[in-house]
This record gives C-alpha cells, sequence and structure tokens, in this order.
C-alpha cells in the first residue's frame, strides 16, 4: 500500500468504550485579562469522578448514531473525531453506532455535555485503537459544544477559557483539601445554560475578578481551604446577579451557622457546595449537622466527597485526575450517591 493509499473503514471495525467525569460546578467563574490584554470568560470547575458518561461505539457503514437521540453534541463531537482518526489512520470515514449511558443530571450544572462529548470522543478514538491528544480533545468539544467544560485535561487546578478552549492559568499542582457537602437548590430545577443573558463587566468588575484569580492561585500554593471559600463564596455572590438562585441565602446561612469555609454553585445550573476544613475541630460534626440541615431546609444533599484521596477511595480520589484518561473506562470506583435525583 503506498503512502496515499486509503484503507477501507471495514479495516477499523472494532468496538471502541470511552469515559469522561462530571464536575460539581465551579469554584471561580468571570471575566478575566489574557496574556495580550484582551479579556475573556473563564472559570476554574470543582472536579469529580463519578459520576460520570460510559459511551461504546461500534463503527457501521452507513449513518451515523446516537443513543439517546437527544445527545446532539456528543453525535457532532463523534462525527468530527471520525474524521480526525481516518486522517489519522488514512482510512475512510465511517458511520456507526454510538450508545451513551450515565447517572449525571441534565441542566444542572454539572457538566453533563462536556462529558458526554469527551466519551464520545475516547469511544470512537478508541475503536481506531488512537489515543487524542488532549489539545485536539478540546478543539473536537469545543467546535461541538460552543463552549467546554476543561474535563480533558489533568487534574491540575487552571482557569479555562470555556469559549476559547484554551487555559488561561495553571494555578498550581493541586486545590486545597476541602470537604464537600453537595446539594441542589431550586429542587434541581434544570437551567437552560443558553437561555441565561450574557455576562456584562465593566473594567472594575473585571478587576474584581481578578483580584479573585490572586487569592485562589494564593490559595492553591498555600493550600489554604479558608482562603479558597472566600473565594468560591465570592464568585457564587457575583454569580447571584445574574442566576439568582433560589435558596441561596439559606445555603450561605446554613454554611455560617455550620462553621463552613465557604460555599460554591454552579455558574450554569443549580448544583452546590458548602465546603468545609477537614483539619478544623469537630469537622465531622459540623459537616453532618450541616447535611441535616439542607435536607431541612428543603435543599436536597446529592453528595459528599473531597478534594484529596480517603482511605476508602482509589489514591487519585474523586476529585483527582491524571491526564486525559484513556478510552477505555477506568477501574471500577465507589458508586454515586445521588439519591435527591
Amino acid at each position: 500500500m503506498t503512502a496515499g493509499t486509503r484503507r477501507p473503514a471495514r479495516d477499523a471495525v472494532r468496538t471502541g468504550t470511552g469515559y469522561a467525569p462530571c464536575h460539581h460546578g465551579e469554584i471561580l467563574q468571570g471575566v478575566f485579562r489574557d496574556e495580550q490584554g484582551g479579556h475573556c470568560p473563564g472559570l476554574v470547575t470543582l472536579p469529580m469522578n463519578e459520576p460520570g458518561t460510559h459511551a461504546r461505539f461500534v463503527p457501521r457503514h452507513g449513518a451515523l448514531t446516537v443513543t439517546p437521540a437527544d445527545r446532539t453534541k456528543a453525535l457532532r463531537a463523534a462525527a468530527l473525531t471520525i474524521e480526525e482518526c481516518a486522517v489519522l489512520r488514512q482510512q475512510d470515514v465511517c458511520g456507526g453506532e454510538l450508545r451513551l449511558t450515565g447517572s449525571i443530571p441534565v441542566g444542572l450544572g454539572m457538566g453533563s455535555s462536556t462529558s458526554d462529548v469527551l466519551a464520545a470522543v475516547r469511544a470512537v478514538a478508541d475503536a481506531f485503537a488512537l489515543h487524542l491528544a488532549p489539545g485536539t480533545v478540546t478543539r473536537i468539544a469545543l467546535h461541538a459544544e460552543l463552549a467546554c467544560d476543561p474535563l480533558m485535561l489533568d487534574d491540575r487546578p487552571r482557569l479555562f477559557a470555556q469559549r476559547h478552549g484554551r487555559v488561561l492559568e495553571v494555578l498550581g499542582e493541586t486545590l486545597p483539601p476541602v470537604v464537600i457537602v453537595g446539594c441542589a437548590m431550586a429542587g434541581g430545577t434544570p437551567v437552560d445554560t443558553l437561555a441565561l443573558p450574557a455576562p456584562s463587566c465593566t473594567d472594575a468588575d473585571i478587576d474584581t475578578y481578578e483580584t479573585l484569580r490572586t487569592h485562589i492561585r494564593r490559595a492553591v500554593r498555600d493550600r489554604d481551604p479558608h482562603l479558597l471559600g472566600h473565594v468560591a463564596t465570592a464568585s457564587a455572590r457575583l454569580g447571584q446577579l445574574r442566576l439568582r438562585h433560589a435558596g441561596f441565602d439559606t445555603l450561605t446561612a446554613l454554611a455560617d451557622r455550620a462553621g463552613a469555609v465557604g460555599v460554591q454553585i454552579a455558574h450554569s445550573g443549580s448544583v452546590a457546595g458548602v465546603l468545609f476544613d477537614p483539619a478544623a475541630p469537630g469537622a465531622r460534626r459540623r459537616i453532618h449537622r450541616c447535611a441535616q440541615d439542607l435536607e431541612r431546609e428543603g435543599l436536597p444533599v446529592t453528595r459528599t466527597f473531597t478534594t484529596f484521596p480517603t482511605p476508602e477511595e482509589s489514591p487519585h480520589g474523586p476529585a483527582h485526575r491524571r491526564g486525559d484518561r484513556p478510552p477505555r473506562p477506568d477501574t471500577p470506583r465507589r458508586p454515586a450517591r445521588l439519591p435527591a435525583f
């Protein structure tokens, strides 16, 4: 076969699988200055390993389909990935059957669409026996979604320009140690991100976000849960000017009463979290009481997780990832606990 000869798609017929995690909303989101002196929207997500999306792709001649049928972003990502992989393998573009399964609640701001997209990309790449570079995966995800979360990158906290698909700043190696009691505001009502008004920021607003950027950089450097909580709470309060979450005042009042270091929210959804310093005196008791109070106030608790490994978790923990995940699903983890959904 000469270098210019393209092999038929049937040579690549094998089932591919992929997995992608979600996140728990944002620690910081706003508008920031970039290295050219301009400004663009950016965010720092709070990662989780569970729940997530599993994808299975079987190459076929003919059309490309997806199940469930409404996962059109994942379908678009699969088509783009097939084109990418066909060029790399010098094969013809094929169709196929993409099937997505998972338990990420849709519309709560947990990155469900990005998780779907990444799982689809990894499953298609796996079918072609390829492992795509994070930059390629990011490009495909951005084209499929128009804006994406940084779930394809390693576990280092970073300020990510979600509409440009690029990293504005790597903030350090790991987030400070915090325990998060997750909950859902507004009864877990989904939020239509595209229906939200576009953020408008003055120079003063951008200065405020840049100050928070400095603070989160220092929080990561010093491993300071309290400063991280301050940044998350300040960002959440700024987000309320646009989101107006029902129950936000109740959430912050309960956090103060429980001795938490702060709260965080999804800036494009209704999931939220109360952040605790695990080293604080009586932390376990405070966390337990906070969960009870949240339930009592109509803010259903979804999951308690950490930014660090615990003895009953894998070495990378539920908020830790190492690089772009391999196309195949990871080893088993604790089942996701999302009783409120």
